[in-house]
């Protein structure tokens, strides 16, 4: 039995909520052969089910399994109960972006956004764009929602979806398959 399938994974209401909203919009199985992901269930690829130690058939996944695949690979590896601590608005959309365009990226549009946002470097000093959510991201965000507060929440919020949205259209420019995803993220990706 793989360590996937005993280990126990305690998750807390909000990390469930935001998986759950997760689950809205990726469905159940898909294989679609034109889709670059490939055969999914719960949107989770068959690639990552597999790396994450599922090795059943993709049709069968319990949701349950999804959950913990999420938690795991997705909210846990952007620090995610870290910065819902500091906005649970910031922490779902992290969320949201990590699982459709990867962690890295997730992180670095988080970076980007808390970069261009510093006021020239006078309310916190730019942070390195590195895809890791780490202690000086994590301090940026804070300085940025201690000056800014819930109105400066709401623009983050505006501009990680700018990020994610432009990463859409860059995609189906250099891949011309994906333009039929295209109308599906903005409408269910991007607030």
């Amino acid at each position: 039995m793989s360590e996937f399938k005993i280990r126990q994974y305690e998750m807390s209401q909000f990390k469930r909520k935001a998986i759950e909203a997760i689950f809205k919009h990726e469905g159940g199985y898909v294989n679609d052969p034109r889709d670059s992901g490939g055969e999914t269930n719960w949107g989770i690829t068959k690639r990552v089910a597999h790396q994450s130690g599922y090795d059943g058939a993709m049709k069968d996944m319990p949701k349950e399994k999804a959950f913990r695949i999420y938690a795991r690979r997705y909210w846990d590896a952007l620090a995610l109960d870290l910065v819902e601590q500091l906005s649970p608005t910031i922490a779902a959309e992290l969320l949201d972006t990590g699982v459709n365009q990867g962690v890295g990226r997730a992180a670095e549009i988080l970076q980007r956004a808390l970069n261009a946002l510093n006021n020239v470097g006078k309310l916190y000093g730019d942070i390195k764009i590195d895809g890791d959510i780490g202690p000086a991201t994590l301090a940026a965000l804070t300085a940025y929602l201690d000056k800014r507060g819930a109105d400066g929440e709401i623009v983050l919020h505006r501009g990680l979806n700018v990020l994610q949205g432009a990463f859409y259209f860059d995609l189906t420019e250099r891949r011309q398959k994906d333009e039929k995803y295209l109308y599906g993220w903005l409408r269910n990706r991007v607030a």
